[in-house]
């Protein structure tokens, strides 16, 4: 005689949505640094972010300024992507960023962001120029 095991499947669900749901709620590491400049994660640019909104909302579509230096702190031309997301839930940005142009500084202007629920958010900003490829790597809480 087969038992029949389809009860197995909702069972697996439902504990797999409660460790899902319990990881969301705990708290993010207490060393987070939320510096909005540092250097990149291989020490090659001085990167620092600028939100055109302070305090960063959320909900609303936004740009970020992103500065690009070298060890000096002079600009640096360099191609850049930006992406990022929740490490907390396992999902990126709900948007998909796009450097729009310049400012009167030389700073990339990256519209389409947008943040659609508080907590902690980690935004990766990938870097093309003349010391090579780094990402710098930014948390944020919100």
């Amino acid at each position: 005689m087969q038992i029949n095991k389809l009860w197995l499947i909702p069972a697996a669900l439902l504990i797999a949505g409660g460790i899902a749901f319990a990881a969301t709620r705990s708290t993010p590491p207490a060393d987070l640094d939320y510096s909005l400049s540092h250097r990149s994660d291989g020490g090659l640019y001085q990167v620092t972010l600028v939100p055109s909104i302070d305090p960063v909302p959320v909900g609303k579509m936004h740009a970020w300024l992103v500065e690009v230096a070298d060890s000096n702190g002079q600009p640096v031309e360099a191609e850049i992507v930006m992406d990022g997301g929740m490490p907390q839930h396992g999902h990126g940005l709900p948007t998909v960023p796009q450097v729009t142009g310049k400012d009167h500084h030389g700073r990339h202007i990256v519209g389409g962001m947008r943040f659609n629920m508080p907590g902690w958010w980690v935004l990766n900003v990938d870097i093309d120029g003349s010391a090579g490829a780094d990402t710098a790597t930014f948390n944020l809480a919100l």
